[in-house]
């Protein structure tokens, strides 16, 4: 009878190219597997990457040894998300969190270090491990935060912003940690001030660096470049490298570098075409990174590691989002805002390994062999990572249970830096949910009906404008029950939601039933089976946008037929209409 252990020598090869590439395969295979049962089961995707690895890796089935290379394409796939979130960034939207961003970030980090030095000296750990405990409680994962909002189009909403600023600084701060612990001899001679200075020249430099390349370099060089798909493609890959070896030389991270590579492109008129072929290797490497997160799980001692990781996932999970949340509310922003941006960063960092297993090393000798922050720290990096897989999925849903606890955030700061922003009156004809794309044209509809209308909008930048132009407009969504009182929606006439989220529509239509409203309720829907659902929970009539973009070409068809007068005619009303959404900041959809 042949053995387990004998099955998979057979399947496991020598080190060597067929080795990696195997190594690969298998992790995208059982990847896939365990993320489609999830799937399936309507589950977030995280766990079943997390589980490949563990089960693949040196601790589980060894299937995989060596995690070497695993780790350097891990790497690559957090420089890929940073680089497309570079393309994704306007610096003139990210002014309204600049103060938060900078300010807020710092301080948060401060807090909680401190309370995580202080929660690691109360659990018996020595002053130098309390040290790297603080550092593993203070920073946030960028891959997964970004990647999770990413998902629920969340990236340009007002919490998405603050989110994104919080962990931009917390990635200067965990270089700086990374900075001093790699020179701790030097910074004992020389000091603080001197490694900040140091840190502070590099990071003036490679910002002019992606001035002048995205100012002067880039735009003719693109735009030659354009003309081949393949080698605009190549050209943002070479760029992402290039910024990436750069930041590396200068002694700052990967993942900067790929940030910044992404910022100096973002103003190109091409950057909608990379961020599409780049999302591809996006999921490849996505995938890599937290199967080798599972990969690294080792437990040496679970009677020594069982309190320290309860303690630590409790302040993670809880303590956590509560101070952010009231740094946030000190800053202006409400109590709604400030809960979902913390349930956002609970978790640990990437960075929180590398900086370990930079205190492991023999020439650094920080912390010793028998030492548990390392296992730890990977422990704490993937229960937590996996937690927040779920909160981010169901945050608004977390917030209505819990926000009732929370009401005394609001008595914090004076929530002036919320947009809601024109007098809210009695009573409104219409309420329409959501500018973007469908509700621009309804909107229009609306107002030549003459219909006192107010519009709940999840992006800023469409609040802003809207507010400029003097149309009633409330920041938020229909999942947010306050939202929903503040406008008195159950007295509107016409209740018209573009939001596609099940969830979201579904609450809508129970609140309305719930308060007796008697208006006409459209909702929106992405496929047939949720068109039906929603029917059969009350709404009027449901929108099925990509069978009305058919039917609206149909009747141009039948129109026009083919009359080129009348085509070019509709052909720039349309550009005209287009350039003005353009004005009001719809270049990415993102009302959920």
């Amino acid at each position: 009878m042949i053995s387990i252990e004998a099955i998979l020598a057979l399947l496991t090869p020598s080190h060597s190219i067929e080795s990696i590439f195997f190594d690969i395969g298998i992790i995208i295979i059982i990847a896939s597997v365990f993320g489609y049962i999830l799937k399936i089961l309507k589950q977030p995707l995280i766990p079943a990457y997390v589980l490949a690895g563990v089960l693949l890796g040196p601790y589980g089935l060894r299937i995989i040894d060596d995690i070497h290379v695993i780790d350097n394409l891990a790497e690559m796939g957090i420089a890929f998300l940073l680089f497309v979130v570079g393309m994704e960034m306007d610096f003139d939207r990210m002014k309204s969190i600049g103060l938060i961003a900078s300010v807020g970030g710092t301080l948060q980090i401060i807090v909680l270090s401190t309370i995580g030095w202080l929660i690691g000296i109360f659990l018996g750990f020595s002053m130098i491990e309390a040290v790297y405990c603080g550092l593993m409680v203070a920073f946030s994962s960028t891959m997964v935060v970004i990647k999770l909002l990413a998902d629920k189009n969340e990236l340009d909403t007002l919490h998405g912003r603050i989110v994104i600023g919080f962990l931009l600084i917390e990635d200067i701060f965990a270089i700086l940690a990374l900075l001093i612990i790699s020179n701790f001899s030097k910074v004992l001679h020389e000091g603080i001030i001197i490694i900040l200075s140091i840190l502070l020249v590099k990071i003036i430099v490679i910002m002019i660096f992606t001035y002048v390349m995205g100012k002067w370099v880039f735009p003719p060089l693109f735009k030659m470049g354009a003309e081949s798909q393949e080698i605009l493609f190549l050209l943002a890959i070479t760029t992402c490298f290039l910024f990436a070896f750069f930041s590396a030389v200068i002694g700052l991270s990967v993942a900067i570098g790929a940030f910044l590579a992404g910022l100096a492109l973002a103003n190109l008129p091409y950057n909608l075409d990379i961020m599409n072929k780049i999302k591809a290797l996006l999921i490849f490497f996505t995938t890599i990174f937290f199967a080798a997160l599972g990969m690294k799980l080792y437990i040496p001692s679970w009677s020594a590691l069982i309190i320290p990781l309860i303690c630590f996932v409790a302040f993670i999970t809880f303590g956590k989002p509560i101070i952010t949340s009231m740094i946030c509310s000190i800053f202006g922003y409400k109590r709604r805002t400030s809960m979902i941006s913390a349930i956002s960063i609970a978790q640990t960092s990437e960075f929180s390994l590398i900086i370990v297993a930079l205190g492991l090393t023999p020439a650094i000798g920080h912390l010793s062999e028998g030492s548990i922050i390392p296992a730890l720290a990977i422990l704490l990096a993937i229960v937590t990572m996996v937690i927040t897989s779920y909160t981010i999925k169901w945050d608004t849903g977390i917030y209505d249970r819990i926000k009732g606890a929370f009401g005394w955030l609001n008595k914090i700061g004076s929530g002036n830096r919320e947009l809601d922003m024109i007098k809210i009156e009695d009573k409104y004809d219409a309420v329409l949910i959501g500018h973007d794309r469908i509700g621009y044209s309804v909107l229009k509809t609306l107002q030549k009906q003459h219909k006192k209308s107010i519009v709940i909008e999840f992006n800023p930048e469409i609040v802003r404008h809207l507010v400029n132009q003097g149309v009633p407009c409330i920041y938020g969504d229909i999942s947010d029950i306050e939202v929903l009182e503040k406008i008195n929606i159950k007295e509107a006439e016409i209740i018209v939601s573009t939001a596609n989220d099940m969830h979201d529509n579904l609450s809508l239509l129970h609140y309305c039933k719930k308060h007796g409203s008697k208006g006409i309720i459209f909702t929106t829907a992405l496929n047939v089976d949720d068109a039906l659902k929603l029917y059969s929970h009350g709404s009027d009539y449901v929108i099925l946008p990509h069978f009305l973009g058919g039917h609206h070409v149909s009747v141009m068809l039948e129109e026009e037929t083919m009359d080129l007068n009348n085509m070019l005619k509709n052909k720039l009303e349309h550009i005209k209409e287009l350039e003005h959404r353009k004005s009001l900041g719809h270049h990415h959809p993102t009302h959920k």
